[in-house]
């Protein structure tokens, strides 16, 4: 005969249940686990075509209990499950009374077949109960006998299917759905052998798991005897069939209770389980709201489990830093690219440098809190990553800690990290190191028009003096220039303030009568140098540089002039200590036969340009091609490195009216304005 259900069957169907065959296929398969089950599977029969005609679930439980039918199938929204049902344990899902309805999904009749143990009479019950899509509000209970089969256990077999084939329950879709929402059961209750198939193949949950790490931790109680706790981690690939749980076990790997690992409210797709099991929790009270009086029970308030406790919650704690600070980063990163909040950076090793620092510090954040990249729009991803950039190219990127640290409580751990990776060698450094090396690339390439193309109005005093007084660095980066242009009076009294640091020179006069020649070039190395005849001590390095116009041919007569500025040195007792190391320099365009002979009887030296050598002193003679190559040599490394594209500072300086291939004075005047002002 036909029972009511307590509800109407509109009322049923507006209760909210399953619209997806998934869903509802899992409400069945919780039944028979709710039903103290071990093993569920699926049976269905299908052809090459995928045609089907029902399904059934069938389950190993205790099967449904006639004498309380209508206190099961009769209530709506409530169950009999509600009664032991408690939110810290796994042990019972279902508990509104709707699963049993699910069918209507993809199906138009239930059939169950069940089989219970009748406590009266210590027999074995079979019968079954139908209940139609049409009339959900009616249950039909028939057959009911006593069974031969001396197990309990129920199958519930849905017919009349439609929106459904064969392949809907075989597709990797539904078997991947399956594992999502019952592998963290199954492998909670491993031990156990719990099994869910489909057609006598297990499911395989193995592979939605991305990590699963085992750690033992011993914790002493009030005893002083070790209590040993194995913690395995889980971290699924997606989101599961339940929350985020610490899941309490007993030494026969029953679970006695399961507390939230407070990792819920993050939308990071960190989805994990954590697995505690301990002989400790073989007496363990999970009631926070009785205070047994039981000396040998353990509970919540037990020292050793608020000491598990802050341990599990630092191993997930660091567990979900490293998730962050790897895939979800990534994921996050990836993100923002498609979305244009990254920046772009040019396709060049100093750009991509400055990328990567940006990503890392990004990252970091992240890691530290999430939250600070959640939720926000394209525009804001764009600002907030734009931001950051725009520090980090400066000389402020450390206030990025103050900002952050206006926004969140950094902990002193977070704070070191962060601070940690901002202290990293800065790319507002490299980015003016770059900048210094495009300026001199530039300032080669005004110096080769100015010497070659437009050498027919370059100067000595007004143009090749000019342009290098504002970049000796030419010579070397160890030298300060000190005088130029200048005749040897002013340029005692400047080497003397030079050497005492900054401290007026006097009004020492040099000896020589030919004090009023002016040196072009005269630097001096800031430190002193190894002296090669005493390693005891030290020696001061000086450079004197005579520059010469492009259409002056060095030789003898220019030599000469060198010679005379080192002999006023040399004779001078305010200069003509041994201790100083004096090299002098002459350039031009081209050098004679007299020069080149000059370098050969200086070969043994083993110093290529060499022409005279007197003790302390050298002269050096050089072509403004030899100057060239020499930093172009000296730079290759980096421009090698940074993949610097010398044709772009030509076309950038062209770009910007610099005519360095012009026919007058207005162009070597344009050169000599840009050399001088090139920072």
């Amino acid at each position: 005969m036909k029972e009511k259900v307590s509800v109407t069957d509109s009322g049923i169907q507006s209760s909210g249940l399953p619209k997806d065959y998934m869903e509802a296929v899992a409400e069945y398969i919780w039944n028979g686990f709710d039903a103290s089950a071990t093993e569920v599977e699926l049976i269905f029969d299908t052809n090459e075509i995928g045609s089907i005609n029902s399904i059934s679930i069938r389950d190993n439980g205790t099967g449904i209990d006639a004498s309380i039918l209508s206190e099961t199938f009769g209530n709506f929204n409530d169950s009999i499950k509600r009664n032991s049902f408690q939110k810290s344990s796994s042990n019972i899902k279902g508990n509104k009374g709707r699963g049993r309805f699910s069918f209507v999904a993809f199906g138009g009749k239930a059939i169950w077949e069940t089989t219970y143990l009748d406590v009266q009479s210590n027999k074995y019950i079979e019968y079954d109960i139908t209940i139609s899509r049409n009339s959900k509000d009616f249950y039909d209970p028939q057959n009911q006998k006593v069974s031969a089969r001396k197990v309990s256990g129920t199958t519930v077999t849905i017919i009349d299917l439609f929106d459904v084939t064969g392949f809907s329950f075989q597709c990797e879709e539904f078997k991947s759905y399956l594992a999502r929402e019952f592998g963290w059961f199954l492998l909670l209750n491993q031990e156990k052998d719990y099994q869910l198939k489909i057609n006598n193949v297990p499911i395989d949950y193995s592979g939605i798991i991305i990590e699963k790490e085992v750690h033992v931790m011993p914790i002493k109680g009030a005893d002083g005897q070790d209590n040993i706790f194995k913690i395995t981690f889980v971290r699924w690939k997606e989101k599961i069939g339940d929350k985020f749980y610490f899941y309490f076990l007993n030494s026969q790997q029953k679970e006695i209770f399961k507390d939230l690992t407070s990792f819920n409210n993050n939308a990071i797709g960190f989805n994990h389980s954590v697995y505690v099991e301990s002989r400790y929790f073989d007496r363990f009270n999970a009631n926070d709201e009785q205070h047994s009086q039981n000396l040998f029970e353990n509970n919540r308030q037990n020292g050793v489990f608020k000491a598990l406790m802050v341990s599990l919650h630092n191993v997930v704690r660091n567990k979900q830093k490293e998730f962050v600070h790897g895939e979800a980063a990534m994921r996050l990163i990836d993100t923002y690219e498609k979305n244009g909040a990254i920046p772009p950076f040019k396709n060049n090793k100093y750009d991509q440098a400055r990328r990567i620092d940006l990503i890392s510090v990004v990252k970091s954040l992240y890691c530290i809190e999430p939250k600070i990249f959640q939720g926000l729009n394209k525009e804001q991803q764009k600002v907030s990553i734009g931001l950051i950039n725009i520090l980090l190219d400066t000389d402020e990127r450390e206030n990025i800690l103050e900002l952050i640290g206006q926004i969140i409580n950094l902990t002193s751990t977070d704070r070191q990290q962060l601070l940690n990776v901002l202290r990293k060698t800065t790319v507002s450094k490299i980015a003016k190191t770059v900048n210094l090396i495009e300026n001199r690339f530039k300032t080669i390439e005004l110096l080769r028009a100015l010497v070659f193309d437009l050498k027919k109005f370059t100067t000595e005093r007004d143009h090749l003096q000019k342009a290098i007084e504002e970049n000796y660095w030419i010579f070397g980066e160890q030298y300060a220039l000190v005088s130029a242009n200048e005749g040897f009076n002013r340029l005692l009294a400047a080497y003397t303030e030079f050497l005492q640091q900054g401290n007026a020179g006097g009004k020492k006069k040099v000896s020589s009568k030919e004090s009023n020649k002016r040196p072009d070039i005269f630097v001096a190395r800031k430190r002193a140098i190894d002296d090669s005849e005493d390693s005891q001590y030290l020696m001061e390095e000086n450079l004197i540089v005579e520059l010469k116009r492009p259409d002056v041919v060095i030789g003898k007569e220019q030599l000469r002039q060198i010679e005379d500025y080192l002999d006023i040195i040399r004779n001078d007792p305010s200069f003509n200590s041994q201790k100083r190391s004096w090299r002098f320099f002459v350039i031009g365009n081209t050098i004679d036969n007299y020069v080149h002979d000059q370098y050969l009887s200086q070969k043994e030296k083993g110093k290529r340009f060499l022409v005279k050598s007197v003790q302390n002193f050298e002269i050096y003679a050089y072509t403004w091609d030899d100057i060239f190559m020499m930093f172009d040599l000296r730079h290759k490394f980096l421009v090698d490195n940074l993949e610097f594209d010398k044709n772009v500072i030509k076309k950038e300086l062209i770009e910007k009216g610099i005519d360095l291939f012009g026919d007058s004075k207005e162009a070597v005047n344009t050169i000599i304005h840009e050399l001088v002002n090139v920072k």
